[in-house]
């Protein structure tokens, strides 16, 4: 650990690997993978190319500290979150899409989102990456905790890693749209409003003994 009167250039020299990741973060998100080069990434880290070897050898090292750094932590946080709540569902299921929210406002996750879905045809392993590092984790917290709603009687019969699913996947669609549609002139959407919004929605429709929408309008 660096003591407060270490010289600045060593500090400087231990913050680099999070500038090198911040750096490739941003540089994944507008380029893409395979058009990012580490010598750009190096340039906005504010170093050489070469003194960026010094730290990850390869373009796929730095993505997978990318997603290790950079956005594994703030998952980790959700899924802590989800595991340490004790019910009842619709409060949680609240404050997951409130960090949701402010996690896709705050991060340029949406475009190494769709970088690694328009690439992973070519690159597997970035999807392999994404989905065994965050994607398992998050939905495999939220299906524990529908299921254990579940069995206390909360939530309606049915598959709770559809439901899990079903909760996430219209955040993912308003970042899709977001990076895909808004920059060629579509209406963008308000992301935090929206995953509000869906929660409702959803409570609606996953707590048990509220009548469903159809029910109700009969």
């Amino acid at each position: 650990m660096l003591e407060p009167g270490e010289p600045k250039f060593r500090r400087r020299k231990a913050a680099r690997p999070g500038e090198i990741v911040e750096a490739a973060m941003a540089v994944f998100a507008e380029r893409g993978y395979a058009a990012a080069g580490l010598e750009e990434i190096a340039r906005r880290a504010g170093i050489s190319k070469g003194s960026l070897y010094l730290y990850f050898e390869t373009k796929e090292e730095i993505f997978h500290a990318v997603v290790a750094q950079a956005i594994g932590p703030n998952i980790q946080a959700i899924r802590a979150m989800i595991a340490a709540h004790p019910g009842p569902l619709e409060e949680l299921l609240r404050l997951v899409a409130e960090r949701v929210g402010k996690l896709i406002e705050t991060l340029p996750v949406g475009g190494v989102l769709k970088m690694v879905i328009g690439e992973a045809g070519n690159f597997p392993q970035l999807a392999r990456v994404w989905h065994d590092d965050l994607v398992a984790h998050a939905l495999g917290a939220l299906t524990d905790a529908i299921r254990a709603a579940q069995q206390r009687g909360e939530v309606r019969s049915g598959d709770p890693r559809a439901y899990a699913l079903e909760v996430i996947a219209p955040m993912l669609l308003g970042v899709i749209w977001r990076e895909t549609f808004v920059p060629v002139g579509a209406e963008p959407f308000d992301l935090p409003a929206l995953a509000h919004q869906h929660i409702e929605t959803m409570i609606d429709g996953l707590v048990a003994g509220r009548p469903k929408n159809r029910e109700a309008a009969t």
